[in-house]
């Protein structure tokens, strides 16, 4: 007999199996010799309390000898049959990928940037030297921006897709069996690199391509319909689906689209800062200790606040973190977060941000809020003095409107400067901020103190654009056989979304090639 049934476990005894069994076979009212085996459903931490526990959901097998079921997913030969091109290799890329291949189609994957052993060498120039390459940074290359931003696969995308399926193909290919059962399930970007490598080997296994160093530069269109693309101004692929998986941050693909007349709309957003405080802080506040237990992990938060009818919310947190620059062109500062594994670094991040409208912007440009979007990163550029210097302030400084003196020391590894935030940040958002971060810090206890950094700016949350499909079939209304995908077209936010949207891209060309 198998039962499902919740208990709680003091964090020491967290991967206790003799506590474990001892708990079900109390809450279970049975001996603890009846239970034949257990597995763990779900866990996450319970800090509502003084005293810190996991809940966990488990299913027990009373007097019933377990049998694992191995969950492998096979991939077929598809070398000899219908291609389909998938511009982009993030998480919405390499999962659409997967899928052809599970339907029967052969993949053909072009991105712009390098391989995740290549854009190592380009990340360090980026943090070391201020060097962007812009075509292989934080945001371009395999994986995507999630590669070495974190693999956070958190998501509340239930019902858009099989989030377990996503979860179980990444354990598949190397990640840590946790996530499947973690409330909010890490990979970290150390462990990251692997497995998107193990993904790739897998679709050339099938017979799939993947070609990098090859960017979109066109769209082969006749009739109303395309049929394939151009790579790097020259070589033509040719294939009558292609899925657009670009990401929020290529914006040479809304200029293309927009100067071939492919309809694309202006989308809202959010703007703001990366906040940093130190990890203990963030520790004491939420597990109402002095020093954290060695069994819990660093802890992790959640705010958000209505200031003046406009939406402030802490976005994309980051235990034991660091602040990453994260701009792909030239004369701009953008910031972003991540995590390795352990979520060992002395410091806390997240981005807190304030929702930009479509009112905010006037005009009726489908690129006005990217081109807003641009202008601010630009001022954060020239405010800190260029080489990817970002500009700071104190959070108590920012508040009370001054200059803060010196600044705390950070993650960001590029270095900060002493600004005036309110000079970069459109009024409406430096209002915002003002307002919400003294009514965080009354819900969080030490989170509004002057020890903690607001580095500019976070303001690629999401895409600026959108890049309109049927509900139904997933086609761009105009162009029949082009798919726009996940981020960067305007229909996920995170890795675990965005795979699900490649998934779903994949199963409706499946299901127009039945039709």
């Amino acid at each position: 007999m198998q039962k499902e049934i919740e208990i709680t476990i003091v964090p020491h005894n967290v991967d206790n199996q003799v506590a474990i069994i001892e708990s079900l076979a109390k809450a279970l009212n049975v001996g603890q010799n009846k239970i034949k085996h257990f597995k763990i459903l779900k866990r996450s931490i319970d800090a509502r309390s003084r005293k810190v526990v996991y809940r966990m959901q488990v299913r027990a097998f009373i007097d019933e000898e377990y049998v694992p079921q191995e969950q492998l997913f096979k991939y077929p030969k598809v070398s000899d049959d219908k291609k389909v091109i998938i511009v982009g290799a993030g998480p919405a890329g390499l999962f659409a990928a997967l899928q052809c291949i599970e339907n029967g189609f052969k993949p053909v994957v072009v991105e712009r940037g390098k391989d995740v052993k290549q854009r190592r060498r380009d990340l360090a120039a980026i943090n070391k030297q201020g060097i962007v390459n812009t075509e292989s940074n934080y945001c371009y290359g395999e994986g995507g921006a999630g590669t070495y931003s974190d693999g956070k696969l958190y998501t509340r995308s239930n019902k858009r897709g099989d989030i377990n399926k996503v979860l179980q193909i990444f354990v598949q290919h190397g990640a840590d069996e946790d996530i499947m059962i973690d409330a909010r399930p890490h990979i970290g970007t150390n462990k990251l690199p692997h497995i998107i490598t193990a993904i790739r080997e897998t679709i050339l296994e099938a017979g799939g391509e993947v070609l990098f160093d090859s960017k979109l530069t066109d769209l082969i269109i006749k009739d109303g319909s395309v049929h394939g693309i151009v790579v790097n101004h020259e070589e033509e692929i040719y294939a009558r689906s292609v899925i657009l998986a670009t990401g929020h941050s290529a914006r040479d693909i809304y200029e293309l689209l927009h100067r071939k007349n492919i309809l694309i709309e202006a989308k809202p957003f959010a703007l703001g800062v990366r906040i940093e405080h130190p990890q203990d802080i963030i520790d004491q506040a939420q597990y109402h200790c002095d020093v954290r237990s060695e069994y819990l992990p660093p802890a992790y938060y959640s705010l958000v606040e209505q200031v003046k009818n406009r939406g402030v919310f802490s976005f994309c947190m980051c235990p034991g973190g660091i602040i990453a620059p994260c701009a792909t062109g030239f004369d701009e500062i953008v910031v972003n977060g991540w995590s390795p594994s352990k979520r060992n670094n002395p410091y806390a991040n997240s981005g807190t941000v304030v929702q930009v409208t479509l009112d905010d912007v006037q005009g009726y440009d489908p690129l006005r809020m990217l081109q807003f979007q641009s202008e601010i990163e630009q001022k954060a550029f020239e405010a800190g003095g260029g080489n990817l210097v970002a500009p700071a302030q104190r959070m108590v400084d920012f508040v009370e409107n001054r200059l803060s003196i010196d600044l705390p020391k950070n993650s960001y590894l590029p270095g900060t400067k002493s600004v005036m935030l309110d000079n970069i940040l459109p009024d409406f958002v430096s209002e915002s901020l003002s307002g919400a971060l003294p009514l965080f810090g009354r819900k969080m206890k030490g989170y509004y103190t002057n020890e903690a950094i607001l580095v500019g700016v976070e303001s690629r949350t999401s895409s600026p654009v959108r890049i309109p499909r049927d509900k139904e079939t997933f086609q761009h209304p105009q162009i029949k056989g082009l798919y726009p995908c996940a981020e960067g077209a305007g229909y996920a936010g995170g890795i675990v979304s965005a795979a699900i949207d490649g998934v779903n891209c994949a199963n409706a060309i499946l299901n127009q090639h039945k039709h």
